[in-house]
């Protein structure tokens, strides 16, 4: 426990490998109580924090003025601690294979400046097996030392909310695991330091890297189960919310809505569960199924916009469309994974070019990602068809007479989000679609 006492005394540093989403605001917290080093590659991106700018709008441009996080992008300041939570993104390749590129050389950095007594804790979502199969050997090569006797290693998969300013980083439970008892107590105490929800050790690294692909795996096939519902009550002609709106008022309904599915760990984690499972022999059945649903609603909700289109009479190509919202999610900055790129796609292949507003997303980084060039809110207006694909606060305050001025008669509105009162609308002249 040496360690742990010398890093509550500041007399050692935690390091910090990843300032993204989920790194800021674990590096934020920690330094509030003891010494912090951040450090990312992208030195574009440390010199943003050193001028005390969040471009992840996580922890906000204040709390990033007042963090006494030490900020670098030299790998070598990773010597100064001997505690390092790797915390960088693993997405998916373009066949739905993990990349695990950004843990390798993560952990390619830290070995190479890892030294005796130290512990190396990977937040990185990855398939179970990873963390003991690759990344350990990794360190061991890359630094010359012997993993159990020079260093341990442990794994704390991160399970923070984008955008979510309720369930912070602190008062979500945290999951712990290491390579002996002493190594999770030492990791337990420092986690402590910042989470009031508790600690929770699971029994072995495998165990922890396997409940973060499972949780969201499984919101992952009840959004699935939903969506599901969605297109065949299209057919039926049911409102698949109003349904839910039903069932909801029994006391164990789950409450799931339907909707588009992306971001960097519902639209990924299941993928990682697959490809180990395949691996060993088994091929995944609902959880594929699942992904294979949420990854199709994309085009589900063009070709119904088409539709609705087609039925009122007004031509298809060339139409003025606007999609709001491009983030994966509301109120949230995050590009990563967006499924309405999807929708985009669709609309282009009917001779449909787009306009799209989002005013929580980098112009930069969208033009970057997808080639789209946002516009504002304001710069709507007389566009055949309207598509609300995002819930940001900005989108829910527009009002009825901001719609009416937006739309050309007759009136359509595509409401994939639910954010408006669809019998409102329709009292007011608009043909409503939504999911």
């Amino acid at each position: 426990m040496n360690l742990y006492s010398d890093i509550i005394n500041k007399k050692e540093s935690i390091s910090i490998i990843g300032l993204g989403y989920v790194g800021m605001p674990i590096a934020v917290a920690f330094a509030k109580k003891i010494n912090v080093i951040g450090f990312d590659l992208n030195s574009k991106k440390i010199d943003q924090y050193k001028k005390g700018i969040d471009p992840t709008k996580e922890v906000g441009n204040s709390a990033i003025k007042e963090s006494n996080v030490y900020f670098t992008a030299n790998e070598e300041d990773l010597k100064k601690s001997k505690f390092h939570i790797v915390a960088v993104p693993t997405p998916i390749n373009m066949d739905k294979t993990p990349n695990l590129n950004p843990v390798i050389n993560a952990s390619k950095i830290v070995g190479r400046n890892l030294i005796k007594g130290s512990i190396v804790v990977y937040e990185s979502t990855v398939y179970p097996g990873a963390t003991e199969d690759i990344c350990i050997p990794i360190l061991e090569r890359e630094s010359g030392l012997k993993y159990g006797i020079d260093f341990k290693v442990g794994y704390s998969p991160e399970r923070i909310n984008p955008g979510d300013k309720i369930n912070t980083l602190e008062k979500i439970v945290k999951i712990v695991s290491g390579s002996d008892d002493e190594c999770i107590e030492i990791i337990s105490k420092v986690y402590e330091i910042v989470i009031e929800a508790g600690i929770y050790k699971a029994p072995s690294i495998k165990v922890a890297e396997a409940a973060k692909v499972v949780e969201n795996s499984q919101r992952d096939i009840n959004i699935a189960f939903v969506n599901e519902l969605s297109i065949a009550f299209d057919k039926m002609g049911i409102d698949t919310n109003e349904v839910v709106d039903a069932m909801n008022t029994k006391w164990n309904a789950l409450g799931f809505r339907p909707g588009l599915v992306g971001g960097h760990c519902i639209g990924v984690d299941p993928y990682y569960f697959i490809y180990q499972a395949e691996n060993l022999g088994y091929s995944s059945q609902i959880i594929s199924a699942g992904r294979k649903i949420n990854d199709s609603m994309g085009e589900f909700i063009a070709d119904a916009a088409i539709k609705k289109l087609a039925l009122t009479g007004k031509p298809i190509k060339d139409s003025n469309v606007t999609i709001f919202g491009l983030t994966f999610k509301e109120n949230c900055p995050d590009l990563r994974n967006s499924k309405v790129n999807d929708i985009i796609i669709r609309l282009n292949e009917y001779g449909i070019d787009p306009t799209v507003v989002d005013p929580w997303a980098d112009e930069g980084e969208a033009l970057l990602e997808y080639g789209v060039n946002l516009k504002k809110i304001n710069d709507v207006c007389n566009q055949d068809l309207l598509i609300f694909a995002v819930s940001h606060n900005e989108f829910k305050a527009i009002n009825l007479e901001k719609l009416n001025k937006m739309c050309t008669n007759p009136k359509i509105i595509v409401d994939i989000k639910s954010i408006f009162n669809k019998i409102e609308l329709e009292k007011n002249g608009f043909q409503v679609w939504r999911m």
